[in-house]
């Protein structure tokens, strides 16, 4: 999907994320101005989002929650998510083809 911009660096990966709460699965709807939209069930109230996109991009990428963190953003929508010890490759073809 053009237009998501992936930055690596020798320890892992950041990325811009585009949280839609209160949906009625979780799921990756797309790229949407060069941030991964993100389709949660959790609401945005006491952290439930970020909580929610937290285990679910580990659960895609494979790595365990700890390795994925908030690096900005965290009461709004539009957010910047850093990964551990993953490269760019790994999360495109996990994220982006769904392998």
């Amino acid at each position: 999907m053009a237009g998501w911009v992936i930055s690596e660096s020798g320890a892992g990966v950041t990325f811009a994320v585009r949280v839609i709460p209160r949906a009625s699965r979780n799921e990756i709807a797309g790229v949407q101005g060069g941030a991964l939209k993100v389709r949660l069930t959790a609401p945005p109230v006491e952290g439930a989002a970020n909580t929610a996109l937290i285990e679910f991009l580990a659960q895609r990428l494979g790595v365990r929650k700890r390795a994925v963190s908030i690096a900005g953003g965290e009461k709004s929508r539009a957010k910047t998510v850093r990964v551990e010890g993953i490269t760019r490759q790994r999360v495109e073809g996990a994220l982006l083809r769904g392998g």
